[in-house]
């Protein structure tokens, strides 16, 4: 455990030039070039091959999530600019109700230009299918660097719906006993709506661009589905229709999982050993269905969240034990030095099986937890056998996921990839690294 705290992270640095992080994606989605690593070697492709590189048999897993239109902006009455970036829900902390919701919601947000934000509330006015809504914003509360906001909405009808006289004049304060079009139509406006409308997509911020129209579109998956994501799962950015078809005529499974992308995937590590840094938390959903074929196949994990997923897995089914009827809910998450913190004797197959016998004794067809697993060299790999992922930042935890996995080798993977015009980052090229023999 002590050799894991010192790793340094110097050690996982290079040198990436500005102009080769991809600002935009290309055209075609699978079009990209594609880096394989296989036994030690690497060899270079076109993504729209992939089906060919992957190994009869295996079961393909991608993660579903759906980015959100994160980022509100609210300007002062003196013109000052407020900048609200929504991370994840309080209250309620569900994603789907929280999306749900029509009057108030709480988000734990980080603020831009803070320090200018003196009044108890910023509102914003705005357009909701021909509804006029205020939009109003307060912090409840401060965690450090990010903070509890409420959120809260009505029709433009000239009261705050939060206002005394609300439980005397009925729906959203309107002052007629009768409710008017905007009154019903306001009852149907929902958070998610809200941040569909003036919300803005949160591209990384080192792209160094404004997100566009186009970004609405090329920053999600083919697949996406569940909204909650505060950034793109970006090695599935690469699959179409027609990679997936191919996929399918080779008879290779596929399946998804949910882990929504937090903000903290954007942070460097900026401590000078792994110990210091604080790894984020993050959600994931996975269904019973999936975990039975978990233990069938041969398992290539799509992006390093669907990779933190699937290896958070063996620690849950540790936690659960044989007792499956009685383990707490507490238990049903990983913590960031788990893995790490003694030597585990169970084997992948009973760990997963703990969990289908947990699942099937309380009635459960998805399970749901979080972790904050962090993956560095000398990680014992248990559930993913190769990986499917984009370029990553310098002194990333991203970066010490790959070494992780492929070893000494990462360098060398990184080097070919910048001396042969790979496009990195989000919107860049991949790889597939297949851990058929490599030494870690």
């Amino acid at each position: 455990m002590q050799t894991i705290r010192n790793i340094s992270v110097e050690d996982y640095n290079y040198l990436l030039p500005d102009e080769r992080v991809a600002k935009f994606p290309l055209p075609e989605r699978d079009s990209s070039k594609l880096l394989v690593f296989k036994d030690n070697q690497i060899t270079e492709s076109i993504f729209r091959a992939l089906p060919d590189i992957v190994p009869e048999g295996s079961l393909m897993v991608f993660n579903n999530t759906k980015v959100i239109q994160a980022r509100l902006v609210f300007h002062k009455k003196t013109g000052g600019r407020i900048e609200i970036f929504c991370l994840e829900p309080v209250e309620p902390a569900d994603y789907a109700q929280a999306f749900a919701q029509t009057e108030a919601v709480t988000w734990l947000c980080m603020v831009g230009n803070l320090k200018k934000w003196k009044e108890p509330k910023v509102e914003k006015e705005f357009l909701v299918n021909d509804t006029k809504i205020i939009l109003s914003a307060e912090i409840i509360e401060n965690k450090g660097l990010t903070h509890h906001i409420r959120f809260s909405w009505y029709c433009h009808c000239g009261r705050d719906p939060q206002s005394p006289e609300k439980r005397e004049q009925g729906v959203a304060g309107h002052t007629s006993t009768s409710l008017c079009n905007q009154a019903r139509n306001d009852r149907m406006v929902t958070f998610s709506e809200i941040l569909e409308t003036i919300g803005e997509l949160p591209i990384p911020p080192y792209l160094h661009r404004a997100a566009t129209e186009r970004d609405k579109e090329t920053y999600q998956t083919v697949y996406s589905k569940i909204k909650g994501s505060v950034a793109a799962p970006t090695a599935g950015l690469h699959f179409t229709e027609t990679v997936f078809n191919s996929l399918k005529s080779k008879s290779i499974q596929t399946a998804e999982l949910t882990l929504h992308v937090g903000a903290g995937t954007f942070h460097p590590v900026k401590s000078a050993q792994i110990a210091e840094h604080e790894m984020h938390t993050e959600i994931f959903s996975i269904s019973k269905s999936l975990i039975e074929k978990l233990l069938k196949k041969p398992v290539i994990a799509v992006g390093t969240t669907t990779v933190r997923t699937l290896e958070s897995l063996y620690y849950l089914g540790v936690q659960i034990g044989t007792d499956c009827k009685s383990a707490p809910a507490a238990l049903m998450g990983v913590t960031q030095w788990q893995p790490y913190e003694r030597e585990y004797t169970l084997s992948t197959e009973k760990s997963l099986q703990n969990i289908l016998d947990y699942m099937q004794k309380n009635g459960l067809e998805t399970l749901t937890s979080h972790t904050q697993i962090m993956i560095v060299p000398s990680f014992p790999f248990r559930v993913v056998q190769s990986i499917v992922t984009n370029f990553h930042q310098p002194k990333s935890t991203l970066l010490l996921l790959v070494s992780a996995f492929a070893g000494k080798h990462w360098r060398d993977i990184y080097d070919y990839a910048l001396a042969n015009d790979f496009r990195f980052l989000s919107y860049g090229d991949s790889s597939i690294l297949l851990k058929e023999k490599a030494d870690c």
